[in-house]
């Protein structure tokens, strides 16, 4: 992509000392600070009064996704410690919200901590699970590089893999946290609205949220509407090569109801926001699939990196989310599964999304990239202003509302 030759990831660099990475959240979820930023005016609040700053008449889009607890530490016979991170479900299926209702057995792309230790045989795990003890195996199948396929099989046998993980898994927190999953976890590094299981990271623009914050933007005439995109473990993987170009994305699963996409429709005109990086990759991504059906009536759904930079026609949102809806009635779909890598660097332009509600993003990451392509290369003064008003940062940090800037 010649066109990005010139971004170089050195440039969306800055100093975060560690001290200023949250390790714990606050003890009240909606009193981080929050971050206004409009038209280059930076303005400091706390984000229980987020409502103020928010269009009357428009649309929220949250990300329903739940956290797993993907971590999993089994035991060679003899007693090496091995830790196994599910990243994306192989066998039966590789739908992540059906992988998890399985039963007896299942494949999956994990990470291994340790693998060299693991030459053959199979690991052991032995947990509580409804009251049962319960005996899991895993079975190193193939490698993939830097992963490994690994079948996991249990007994008692007719419970799903859900109840397996939850019994015997922990959170996974980022790495940039420095330290071990406590029980308070389980319930803050976890939106209030977490409905549909698949992710390894939390939707952490979300976690700023309570019921008083919802009863206000109701009072305040803002409509709510969720969509589903998995968080995969590639969203932490930092952008190692000079060049965004070198970069290769990760793909993650979205999930996508017929009634947003009706709510979308009925919302153009008025501002959209969404709520964290990962509802933008999805919605801008719902757009590009229409403009692939306008052209292919049964194109697939799975944005590619690249693809909203190779020169195609761009249709309205309007036309594009008409013919995604008219897709969906005419395959009788409630819900739309689907992919993307798509990344969102400068030069992007956004099709659907006018407002981003997110938290601050590591130094040299692709969200930060997605960020500079939203707010422009005012995104420096932000997190300057942010560092220098003693803002928190990352997964359990502070949070900003950005309104995008369109003249860059």
């Amino acid at each position: 992509m010649q066109q990005f030759d010139s971004i170089h990831i050195s440039d969306y660099d800055y100093p975060l000392p560690e001290n200023r990475i949250a390790q714990y959240p606050l003890s009240q979820r909606d009193q981080s600070k929050l971050l206004v930023a409009q038209k280059e005016q930076l303005t400091e609040t706390v984000f229980d009064q987020i409502d103020t700053f928010l269009p009357k008449n428009s649309l929220l889009v949250f990300n329903d996704t739940k956290v797993v607890r993907a971590r999993m530490h089994f035991h060679k016979s003899s007693g090496a410690r091995l830790e196994i991170f599910i990243l994306e479900p192989l066998i039966p299926t590789t739908e992540i919200q059906n992988a998890f209702q399985v039963t007896q057995s299942c494949h999956w792309k994990c990470l291994v901590g340790g693998a060299k230790k693991w030459k053959e045989g199979s690991l052991v795990l032995h947990t509580l699970c409804e009251g049962k003890d319960v005996e899991i195996k895993a079975e190193k199948i193939q490698s993939f590089g830097d992963s490994y396929e690994i079948r996991f099989s249990w007994a008692p046998s007719q419970l799903s893999f859900s109840q397996i993980i939850e019994s015997a898994g922990s959170i996974p927190l980022p790495p940039y946290m420095q330290r071990k999953s406590e029980p308070s976890d389980q319930i803050r590094y976890q939106t209030i609205y977490a409905q549909h299981e698949g992710s390894v990271a939390a939707p952490t623009a979300g976690l700023h949220f309570t019921e008083t914050i919802f009863e206000k933007l109701k009072a305040k005439n803002i409509a709510q509407a969720s969509i589903s995109l998995h968080v995969g473990a590639g969203t932490f993987k930092p952008v190692s090569a000079e060049s965004i170009t070198d970069h290769s994305m990760h793909h993650e699963q979205i999930v996508i109801s017929q009634k947003l996409v009706q709510q979308l429709i009925h919302n153009q005109g008025n501002p959209l926001i969404a709520v964290g990086t990962t509802s933008t990759r999805s919605l801008e991504s719902l757009y590009w699939f229409g403009a692939r059906l306008i052209q292919n009536h049964e194109a697939t759904f799975d944005i590619q990196q690249w693809e909203p930079y190779l020169g195609q026609p761009q249709p309205t949102a309007l036309e594009s989310l008409n013919a995604v809806l008219h897709y969906m009635q005419r395959h009788q779909l409630h819900h739309l599964h689907g992919s993307t890598g798509i990344i969102i660097a400068p030069g992007y332009q956004f099709q659907l999304v006018d407002v981003l509600i997110t938290n601050f993003h590591q130094p040299k990451s692709t969200l930060l990239l997605l960020v500079s392509a939203f707010y422009g290369n005012h995104w420096m003064q932000a997190y300057q202003f942010a560092l220098d008003h003693q803002f928190r940062f990352l997964s359990y940090g502070d949070a900003c509302l950005f309104y995008i800037n369109r003249s860059t």
